[in-house]
Protein backbone atom coordinates (compact mmCIF):
# COMPACT_ATOMS: atom_id res chain seq x y z
CA UNK A 1 0.00 0.00 0.00
CA UNK A 2 1.33 3.52 -0.84
CA UNK A 3 1.64 5.46 1.98
CA UNK A 4 0.67 8.70 -0.12
CA UNK A 5 -3.03 7.16 -0.49
CA UNK A 6 -3.68 6.63 3.12
CA UNK A 7 -6.20 9.32 4.18
CA UNK A 8 -5.43 10.71 7.65
CA UNK A 9 -8.45 10.64 10.31
CA UNK A 10 -8.18 13.91 12.40
CA UNK A 11 -10.33 14.60 15.63
CA UNK A 12 -11.21 17.70 16.96
CA UNK A 13 -7.89 18.30 18.51
CA UNK A 14 -5.77 18.02 16.13
CA UNK A 15 -8.43 20.44 14.47
CA UNK A 16 -7.41 22.80 17.28
CA UNK A 17 -3.66 22.60 17.19
CA UNK A 18 -3.59 22.82 13.43
CA UNK A 19 -1.53 26.63 12.52
CA UNK A 20 -4.48 27.04 9.86
CA UNK A 21 -7.34 25.15 12.02
CA UNK A 22 -9.66 28.29 11.17
CA UNK A 23 -9.79 27.26 7.61
CA UNK A 24 -11.19 24.07 8.64
CA UNK A 25 -14.22 21.98 9.98
CA UNK A 26 -14.85 18.49 10.92
CA UNK A 27 -17.01 16.06 9.57
CA UNK A 28 -16.43 12.16 9.94
CA UNK A 29 -12.69 12.14 10.35
CA UNK A 30 -12.05 14.54 7.40
CA UNK A 31 -10.95 18.36 7.08
CA UNK A 32 -13.76 20.51 5.13
CA UNK A 33 -12.41 23.60 3.90
CA UNK A 34 -14.17 26.55 4.83
CA UNK A 35 -13.31 29.42 1.87
CA UNK A 36 -15.78 32.15 2.11
CA UNK A 37 -15.27 35.21 -0.66
CA UNK A 38 -14.71 38.39 0.56
CA UNK A 39 -17.94 39.85 0.14
CA UNK A 40 -19.81 36.65 2.16
CA UNK A 41 -17.07 37.57 4.81
CA UNK A 42 -18.09 41.26 5.30
CA UNK A 43 -21.62 40.25 5.68
CA UNK A 44 -20.74 37.39 8.00
CA UNK A 45 -18.81 40.31 9.95
CA UNK A 46 -21.52 42.88 9.75
CA UNK A 47 -24.23 40.14 10.93
CA UNK A 48 -21.43 39.93 13.82
CA UNK A 49 -21.22 43.11 14.92
CA UNK A 50 -25.19 43.90 14.51
CA UNK A 51 -25.60 40.91 16.90
CA UNK A 52 -22.75 41.87 19.30
CA UNK A 53 -23.86 45.40 19.60
CA UNK A 54 -27.54 44.12 20.66
CA UNK A 55 -25.81 41.60 22.83
CA UNK A 56 -23.61 43.94 24.64
CA UNK A 57 -26.64 46.15 25.05
CA UNK A 58 -29.20 43.74 26.36
CA UNK A 59 -26.97 41.25 28.40
CA UNK A 60 -28.50 38.35 26.18
CA UNK A 61 -25.80 36.70 25.74
CA UNK A 62 -23.12 35.32 23.22
CA UNK A 63 -22.80 37.10 19.67
CA UNK A 64 -19.77 34.50 18.27
CA UNK A 65 -18.07 35.44 14.91
CA UNK A 66 -17.05 32.60 12.22
CA UNK A 67 -14.02 30.77 13.87
CA UNK A 68 -16.09 29.77 17.07
CA UNK A 69 -16.48 26.39 16.69
CA UNK A 70 -18.87 23.60 18.15
CA UNK A 71 -18.68 19.97 18.57
CA UNK A 72 -22.02 19.23 19.32
CA UNK A 73 -22.94 16.52 17.12
CA UNK A 74 -24.43 13.10 18.95
CA UNK A 75 -24.57 11.59 15.42
CA UNK A 76 -21.12 12.53 14.70
CA UNK A 77 -19.16 13.48 18.12
CA UNK A 78 -15.75 14.26 16.03
CA UNK A 79 -18.07 16.27 14.06
CA UNK A 80 -16.95 20.72 14.41
CA UNK A 81 -18.78 23.41 12.84
CA UNK A 82 -18.16 27.12 12.62
CA UNK A 83 -21.04 28.59 11.62
CA UNK A 84 -20.41 32.27 9.85
CA UNK A 85 -21.99 33.89 13.09
CA UNK A 86 -23.93 32.01 16.48
CA UNK A 87 -25.46 33.33 19.52
CA UNK A 88 -25.61 31.27 22.37
CA UNK A 89 -27.94 32.59 25.63
CA UNK A 90 -26.19 34.04 28.79
CA UNK A 91 -27.69 31.54 30.99
CA UNK A 92 -27.01 28.55 29.09
CA UNK A 93 -23.12 29.58 28.89
CA UNK A 94 -22.14 31.38 31.73
CA UNK A 95 -19.44 33.49 32.01
CA UNK A 96 -17.25 31.37 34.17
CA UNK A 97 -18.15 28.20 31.92
CA UNK A 98 -16.42 29.38 28.57
CA UNK A 99 -14.91 26.81 26.54
CA UNK A 100 -11.23 27.08 25.80
CA UNK A 101 -11.54 24.83 23.01
CA UNK A 102 -14.43 23.65 20.62
CA UNK A 103 -18.09 24.65 22.31
CA UNK A 104 -19.98 21.71 23.39
CA UNK A 105 -23.26 22.82 23.47
CA UNK A 106 -24.76 24.05 20.44
CA UNK A 107 -25.76 27.59 19.69
CA UNK A 108 -29.34 28.94 19.94
CA UNK A 109 -28.75 30.84 16.57
CA UNK A 110 -26.73 29.86 13.96
CA UNK A 111 -25.97 31.94 10.60
CA UNK A 112 -24.53 30.78 7.70
CA UNK A 113 -23.85 32.95 4.87
CA UNK A 114 -23.46 31.22 1.41
CA UNK A 115 -20.35 32.17 -0.41
CA UNK A 116 -19.61 31.55 -3.83
CA UNK A 117 -18.75 28.33 -4.09
CA UNK A 118 -20.93 26.52 -2.10
CA UNK A 119 -23.54 24.31 -2.87
CA UNK A 120 -26.85 24.00 -1.79
CA UNK A 121 -26.89 20.78 -0.90
CA UNK A 122 -24.03 21.40 1.77
CA UNK A 123 -25.90 24.22 2.93
CA UNK A 124 -29.04 22.46 3.59
CA UNK A 125 -27.10 19.30 4.79
CA UNK A 126 -25.45 21.96 7.80
CA UNK A 127 -28.59 23.53 8.15
CA UNK A 128 -29.82 19.51 9.11
CA UNK A 129 -27.30 19.10 11.24
CA UNK A 130 -27.78 22.36 13.58
CA UNK A 131 -31.34 21.18 13.67
CA UNK A 132 -30.82 18.06 14.59
CA UNK A 133 -28.27 19.20 17.16
CA UNK A 134 -30.41 21.24 19.13
CA UNK A 135 -30.29 24.80 17.35
CA UNK A 136 -32.97 26.63 17.41
CA UNK A 137 -33.09 29.01 14.77
CA UNK A 138 -30.80 29.27 11.62
CA UNK A 139 -30.38 32.07 9.34
CA UNK A 140 -29.10 31.27 5.52
CA UNK A 141 -28.32 34.77 4.23
CA UNK A 142 -28.03 34.67 0.32
CA UNK A 143 -25.95 38.02 -0.74
CA UNK A 144 -26.40 37.83 -4.46
CA UNK A 145 -30.34 37.71 -3.33
CA UNK A 146 -30.11 39.84 -0.69
CA UNK A 147 -32.56 37.62 1.05
CA UNK A 148 -32.18 35.37 4.12
CA UNK A 149 -33.91 32.23 5.00
CA UNK A 150 -34.98 31.41 8.51
CA UNK A 151 -35.18 27.58 9.87
CA UNK A 152 -36.65 26.82 12.87
CA UNK A 153 -36.65 23.86 15.50
CA UNK A 154 -40.68 23.25 14.43
CA UNK A 155 -39.63 22.54 10.49
CA UNK A 156 -41.17 26.27 9.51
CA UNK A 157 -39.14 28.47 6.80
CA UNK A 158 -39.94 31.84 6.16
CA UNK A 159 -38.08 33.70 3.20
CA UNK A 160 -37.34 37.36 3.91
CA UNK A 161 -36.54 39.63 1.49
CA UNK A 162 -34.90 43.58 2.11
CA UNK A 163 -37.82 45.51 3.30
CA UNK A 164 -38.58 42.34 5.83
CA UNK A 165 -37.59 42.34 9.53
CA UNK A 166 -35.20 40.04 10.75
CA UNK A 167 -36.61 38.94 14.16
CA UNK A 168 -34.75 37.68 16.70
CA UNK A 169 -37.72 35.53 17.90
CA UNK A 170 -38.45 34.04 20.93
CA UNK A 171 -34.21 33.07 20.37
CA UNK A 172 -33.25 36.65 20.94
CA UNK A 173 -35.90 38.31 22.57
CA UNK A 174 -36.38 42.15 21.38
CA UNK A 175 -33.56 41.72 18.08
CA UNK A 176 -35.00 42.87 14.99
CA UNK A 177 -33.23 44.76 11.90
CA UNK A 178 -34.39 45.46 8.62
CA UNK A 179 -33.08 42.53 6.01
CA UNK A 180 -31.37 45.35 4.04
CA UNK A 181 -29.10 46.93 7.13
CA UNK A 182 -27.38 43.40 7.04
CA UNK A 183 -26.19 44.07 3.12
CA UNK A 184 -25.55 48.03 4.17
CA UNK A 185 -22.41 49.24 2.66
CA UNK A 186 -20.58 52.36 3.48
CA UNK A 187 -20.74 55.51 1.11
CA UNK A 188 -23.04 57.12 -0.77
CA UNK A 189 -25.39 54.40 -2.43
CA UNK A 190 -26.86 53.08 0.87
CA UNK A 191 -27.80 56.37 2.61
CA UNK A 192 -31.39 56.63 3.25
CA UNK A 193 -33.11 60.00 1.70
CA UNK A 194 -33.53 62.59 4.41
Amino acid sequence: MNPSTVSRSYTPEDLLAMPNGDDFELAGGELVERSMGWDSSWIGGRVHHILSTFCDETNAGWGAPADASYQCFADDPGKVRKPDVSFIRLPRLPAEDRPDGHCPIPPDLAVEVISPHDLCSDVEGKVDEYLRAGVSLVWVIDPPARSVRVHRADGSLSDLLEEDVLDGEDVLPGFRCLVRDVFRTPGRLNQRPG
